[in-house]
């Protein structure tokens, strides 16, 4: 695991030695970084292998493995490439809470953009400058509030999982489909017949309905985070 690591490491932070003998002119880690991303946003993570990324570039595989020792690897480079460079949040006079809001909004479009991220980003792993930048940013919107650092990292961690949970229903839904209002449609129908059954439930089902309230769960949940460490940090300014 340590060697995985090492290996991990200097590929992602450098520095980045040609190989002295081997693949034709212009393959390179962003080459196969990007090829890789193609097809995990075509097809899922699952049908990135070595052997596809080469044939996508038109190389061999081994002329791949002189530069990127294995599949781990590649996966790393591939979320480096995915995720990009962290857009600014909020304005130069902002506060916390707008910029957490707006850093929030970026990592949701981003897991759109490439659903595969949400199974690459789990588990033990090497971070790169590019991810790692992400969780800077968050981090130093909350710099001047009090909290301490472990209630900084303990919101960004209840921040990015929120905004993963909500990711993970759109993902299982499939492309192109509105998983909260494919389920309100089955459990209006379900409610319609044994409304009786669950009478809070069902009145709160038809004020939503009535009030347009669905399909809200990703700002509705950020609003009310936001709102708690609002308090918190209130108390620690007092």
């Amino acid at each position: 695991m340590g060697d995985e690591l090492s290996a991990g490491v200097r590929l992602l932070w450098g520095p980045h030695p040609k190989p002295s003998r081997g693949p034709k002119p212009g393959l390179s880690l962003e080459r196969i970084a990007r090829a890789g991303v193609e097809i995990a946003d075509a097809e899922g993570l699952a049908a990135v292998s070595m052997q596809r990324v080469a044939g996508l570039l038109d190389f061999t595989k081994m002329s791949l493995y002189r530069y990127v020792p294995g599949k781990a690897e590649l996966v790393a480079l591939m979320v480096e490439t995915a995720v990009g460079t962290v857009p600014p949040t909020g304005t130069p006079t902002g506060g916390w809470r707008e910029r957490l809001g707006e850093w929030a909004q970026q990592l949701a479009a981003v897991f759109q953009l490439h659903p595969w991220l949400l199974e690459a980003t789990v588990g033990p792993r090497v971070v790169g400058p590019a991810e790692l930048s992400w969780t800077e940013q968050a981090a130093a919107a909350l710099d001047g509030t009090g909290l301490t650092g472990a209630e900084r990292l303990d919101a960004l961690v209840l921040l990015s999982g929120h905004v993963r949970g909500i990711a993970q229903q759109s993902r299982a839904a499939g492309p192109g489909s509105n998983p909260e209002a494919e389920f309100a449609a089955v459990l209006g129908e379900v409610l319609r017949i044994h409304g009786e059954r669950y009478p809070a439930l069902t009145t709160a089902f038809a004020s939503a309905a009535s009030l347009g309230g669905q399909d809200q769960a990703l700002d509705f949940g950020l609003r009310r985070i936001l709102d708690g460490l609002g308090v918190l940090i209130a108390q620690r300014s007092a």
